[in-house]
């Protein structure tokens, strides 16, 4: 009888090794709502040498690998949806490093995003990529997925803060990727391919990011509109005006309704969009600043706005804001969620046109997002009990939605990720050469196709 990838891997790697069928399954499932895939084994290595021992067995055995984070995707990128290997990169947590006087730190995988956050403010620096998970996110999936976040829109998503990665091949093999310098231009840069890769090139198992100084004080306010689309004008009035928050983040009238029970913050009554808007740098400048802000969104019909006056009222608000995923999730029966981009000008009327597809496939909608930047999360609601039915205008729906997005000179995604949520969709966005030219780099770093297999780009392999 064949020895099973299991019991190979166990034989070298010992209690590294999940096989019990019960503590698989969380592995074969992530945020996302694209049911479960379980494995045939999980590894959870704690050093780069033990990711290249489970990289080398299963290329040795044809076994597919499946890199995890902290399961916290959206996109289905860490579901091992052809069985195989998960390796998964929770045990590797090390800071090495926070070096203060190059404002750089050096990481394992494993390390939680706000863990890092808070480390580095306390050395007088600043890290800004904040996905909505940075509590329970890491950063090795943040690198997988370029993951952004409210602060993307002044500060941008993580390729802007990744100087260099080291990472293992599928045959084992390491590459150290990058530089510690803060700028170099030598070569093609693979760091940056690295970063947004969704695990199918290669397993991240360090990685050096670039450092700022921490902000010397922060304020923030909220606008509230009559519908989304008037918020979405101000977001333009704005970026016109030559203003520039830290944060400018977009609910309309759903999202602020799911999270209003419950909320320590109080958000205005009868409010059809809001934006939540955060000022940081010289304490003397802010007040300014935000007070022109204001009359922005006044100038744009703004029925109310209110300042986070102090420390507590800004953390209940941002409480608030990073709870609505979860409301909506609660309140519905059937709920899935797109992360679309669009350039900013396009917001207020895409905001109509969301609202539109919900109504044509009869579907309620809740969008919230960085208006910023134009990165809006699209979720599709149903409470009916015919879940087949609900399933195929959910997909009506996403199409129409993708089609519009593209139309407007848009993205299929700002920060999720493809993963296996939208990897049908990449035929819309890109030309067949140009997918051709994405399958080749595949093909290049992962010739057996065992890495992370059903991912981000379309059949044919």
């Amino acid at each position: 009888m064949s020895r099973t990838i299991g019991s190979i891997l166990e034989a070298a790697l010992g209690p590294l090794v999940v096989t019990e069928p019960q503590s698989l399954e969380p592995y074969g499932r992530d945020e996302s709502s694209l049911g479960a895939f379980p494995p045939e084994a999980v590894v959870r290595p704690t050093t780069p040498e033990e990711i290249r021992i489970v990289l080398r067995l299963c290329a040795e055995h044809r076994v597919p690998v499946t890199p995890r984070g902290a399961g916290t995707g959206k996109s289905g990128g860490a579901l091992p949806v052809h069985g195989g290997v998960v390796l998964s990169t929770d045990q590797m947590q090390k800071i090495y490093e926070i070096d203060e006087a190059n404002r750089l730190a050096v990481v394992e995988p494993g390390v939680i995003t706000g863990a890092l956050q808070q480390q580095v403010e306390e050395a007088g620096l600043f890290y800004p990529p904040d996905p909505a998970s940075l509590d329970t996110c890491s950063l090795g999936g943040n690198v997988a997925e370029n993951a952004g976040g409210p602060r993307a829109y002044r500060y941008g998503v993580t390729r802007e803060y990744v100087l260099g990665l080291e990472v293992a091949l599928m045959a084992g093999d390491r590459l150290v990727l990058g530089r510690r310098s803060p700028k170099g231009v030598s070569g093609y840069d693979l760091t940056a391919l690295m970063v947004g890769s969704e695990g199918t090139l290669a397993v991240v198992d360090r990685i050096t990011l670039r450092l700022l100084p921490k902000p010397r004080a922060t304020a923030a306010a909220i606008a509230a509109f009559d519908d989304l689309a008037a918020a979405g004008r101000a977001v333009i009035a704005m970026t016109r005006s030559g203003l520039q928050p830290a944060v400018l983040e977009l609910l309309d009238g759903a999202s602020v309704d799911h999270v209003r029970q419950g909320s320590a913050y109080r958000f205005p009554e009868g409010a059809g969009g809001v934006l939540l808007l955060e000022l940081d740098g010289d304490p003397e400048r802010l007040e300014a600043e935000l007070a022109a802000c204001a009359e922005v969104c006044e100038a744009c019909g703004a029925m109310d706005v209110r300042l986070a006056t102090d420390e507590a009222q800004r953390r209940r608000l941002w409480e608030a804001r990073r709870r609505v995923s979860e409301a909506l999730e609660a309140a519905h029966l059937h709920k899935t969620s797109d992360d679309i981009a669009v350039p900013v000008g396009e917001m207020p009327d895409t905001a109509t046109r969301i609202a539109e597809i919900g109504e044509r496939h009869h579907l309620l909608t809740a969008v919230f997002g960085h208006a910023g930047d134009g990165n809006l999360h699209v979720n599709l609601l149903s409470d009916d009990d015919d879940a087949e039915d609900v399933a195929r205008r959910f997909e009506a729906a996403r199409v129409d939605l993708f089609h519009h997005t593209l139309h407007v000179g848009g993205t299929l995604s700002g920060e999720h990720g493809i993963g296996l949520s939208k990897r049908k969709f990449m035929i819309l966005e890109h030309a067949p050469q140009e997918l051709e030219m994405m399958r080749a780099i595949k093909k290049l770093w992962d010739p057996l196709n065992l890495l992370n297999p059903g991912k981000l780009l379309p059949d044919p392999y």
